[in-house]
């Protein structure tokens, strides 16, 4: 398994852009492919993005497509979500994820899960 931790959240205005990054313990990072995901006050957690384990293949929800990009950098065991045009309703607590079949294609693979860090969107 592999241990994430997540770092970046915070308040921003809507409109405005936040990056958060997760760091990730273990030599097999670039196996994994990673991802985020977010859960806001009394709603389900939901997918928000993920990359394969080469950083070929990115995948994003409808909700956040054109604002959200997803990146990884395998020589520093970081995932990063830049996050742009931010709004009220991307308030929630963001998880890094990983799924050891490398591929991010599928939400149950995703196994591994960081802590959250809090992003708050005001209007």
């Amino acid at each position: 398994q592999v241990q994430l931790v997540e770092s970046g959240g915070g308040l921003v205005q809507a409109g405005g852009s936040l990056r958060l990054s997760c760091v990730a313990s273990g030599r097999t990072f670039s196996s994994y492919a990673m991802g985020w995901f977010r859960q806001a006050p009394g709603k389900e957690r939901e997918f928000v993005a993920a990359i394969s384990w080469s950083g070929g293949s990115t995948y994003y929800a409808n909700s956040v497509k054109g604002r959200f990009t997803i990146s990884r950098d395998n020589a520093k065991n970081m995932v990063y979500l830049q996050m742009n045009s931010l709004k009220p309703e991307d308030t929630a607590v963001y998880y890094c994820a990983a799924d050891g079949t490398g591929w991010g294609r599928v939400t149950r693979d995703f196994g591994s899960w960081g802590q959250g860090t809090q992003v708050t969107v005001s209007s």
